[in-house]
């Protein structure tokens, strides 16, 4: 099974989509799969960093994996990947098809993933090149991860509604 769930920041997409591995997992014990690249010393994103961490300490393994996702998931296991956005922000430099073909890979190996999307589609568009690239690449893989996913959740304010 693979499912996305996508919101605004603070939305409560984190929490449903954890309840959702913890329900596919079953009796094995999940990975957390952290996407964020600690290398900028915010100190801010650190303690966002910690709370995660505190919050899902007995209930999933974790794995650090910035840039390649093919590295670290693997057949017959449950995957929480939080998040999509700090993945395709670490990936900037890639090319739009070899993001979506990472995504295309790894959703055809043998196991449950769940995703964490930001969505960044409501608001203005950026001045500056970078931002716009990845406003944009944000929006495309977004789209990329609806086709790819058997379910796909909106979260607001905490409650999900379910698209697909």
């Amino acid at each position: 099974m693979k499912v996305l769930y996508f919101g605004g920041q603070k939305s409560g997409k984190t929490n449903a989509a954890s309840q959702k591995v913890l329900e596919l997992s079953q009796n094995e014990k999940p990975y957390y799969v952290a996407t964020y690249d600690n290398s900028y010393n915010d100190s801010s994103m650190q303690d966002r960093i910690d709370k995660h961490l505190n919050e899902r300490r007995d209930d999933f393994l974790t794995i650090e994996e910035p840039k390649d996702l093919t590295k670290v998931i693997k057949d017959n296991n449950t995957y929480l990947v939080d998040c999509v956005s700090m993945w395709l922000f670490n990936n900037l430099e890639l090319e739009e098809e070899v993001l979506k073909q990472q995504l295309r890979d790894i959703c055809k190996i043998k196991a449950n993933i769940v995703f964490v999307l930001n969505d960044v589609s409501c608001g203005v568009i950026p001045f500056d090149s970078q931002s716009r690239r990845f406003v944009d690449f944000s929006g495309l893989i977004g789209q990329e991860l609806v086709k790819l996913c058997d379910e796909v959740y909106e979260v607001k304010y905490s409650l999900s509604k379910k698209l697909k």
